[in-house]
């Protein structure tokens, strides 16, 4: 089974929390060599911290996938990091969350013979669903360029809030992600697209998928 799930930061235990602060450095300053502060192979920020909660990806007690979320009424990497390169852009009130640190580890997914599986699907959906699960109203993140093309591709109708460049003059985009019955069903008959045996709903969360009965992704 792929379980996805999510642990609040103050639940992290010292195992769970070495290992995905490790895979993070491992992603966005060793492969994507991201301005990000590693420290003794660990990649962490200001914003892991109580008001943090991480979805998890889970295979064979392996960690695969996960992201961040943050509700917007705290301080979050777009009123913070990114607030210099979205200047004319505020956060609307109301009861969002924001998603940050996304990433599914390659080595990992080779490992668990993962590669074939709509995993990222399976994430995206994960999203809307935890959304839904907690009654929030919609999710917002800042995306490099072919992140939100990824986005796009699956047929999540997330929208571009505002654009800007990134410290490396590469383009990166603040959208929002809306987590209505449309967009979840349009996750779910993608993952389907790629299991046309399962039969299991997947409208739930947590999350738990065969990932036995999957075709190529």
């Amino acid at each position: 089974m792929l379980d996805l799930l999510d642990i609040k930061y103050r639940h992290l235990s010292e195992m769970k929390s070495t290992e995905l602060f490790g895979l993070r450095k491992r992603v966005f300053k060793d492969r994507l060599n991201w301005m990000v502060n590693s420290q003794d192979e660990m990649e962490f920020d200001e914003y892991d911290n109580e008001q943090t909660t991480y979805v998890f990806g889970v295979h064979q007690d392996t960690c695969v996938c996960s992201l961040r979320f943050i509700e917007t009424q705290h301080p979050n990497m777009i009123t913070g990091t990114f607030r210099s390169w979205f200047k004319d852009f505020t956060l609307p009130e109301g009861n969002y969350v924001e998603a940050s640190r996304l990433f599914i580890d390659k080595e990992r997914m080779t490992m668990l013979k993962l590669r074939e599986k709509p995993v990222s699907a399976l994430l995206f959906l994960s999203m809307i669903n935890y959304a839904r699960h907690y009654k929030y109203d919609g999710i917002y993140a800042i995306v490099s360029h072919p992140m939100y093309l990824i986005f796009k591709r699956s047929g999540w109708k997330v929208s571009v809030e505002a654009q800007s460049l990134s410290e490396k003059k590469e383009k990166i985009f603040l959208i929002f992600m809306p987590v209505d019955d449309d967009n979840q069903r349009i996750l779910i008959d993608l993952v389907k697209s790629k299991a046309p045996e399962l039969t299991m709903a997947l409208d739930a969360w947590p999350l738990s998928f065969p990932v036995s009965q999957h075709r190529p992704d």
